[in-house]
């Protein structure tokens, strides 16, 4: 996810630039850049304690360039 360590999430935290791929339509996926805003680690849940395994907690806020706010593994 961090753009400068290629796609580990070593180093990053709150203020860190970040590049993340979202799969598209097409093989390749879209790619965004942005800056963590919000690190929700100590929130995060494991979906077996709670008996299910949707809308999981995501464990980072990314505020997008293009001014959209995403939250993303």
């Amino acid at each position: 996810m961090n753009e400068q360590n290629s796609g580990s999430n070593f180093g990053t935290g709150v203020g860190s630039r970040v590049k993340v791929t979202v799969p598209g339509p097409d093989s390749g996926g879209v790619a965004y850049i942005g800056v963590v805003v919000e690190d929700y680690a100590g929130m995060v849940i494991d979906s077996e304690s709670v008996g299910r395994d949707w809308a999981p907690v995501h464990r980072w806020a990314i505020a997008l360039d293009d001014g959209r706010l995403i939250f993303a593994d």
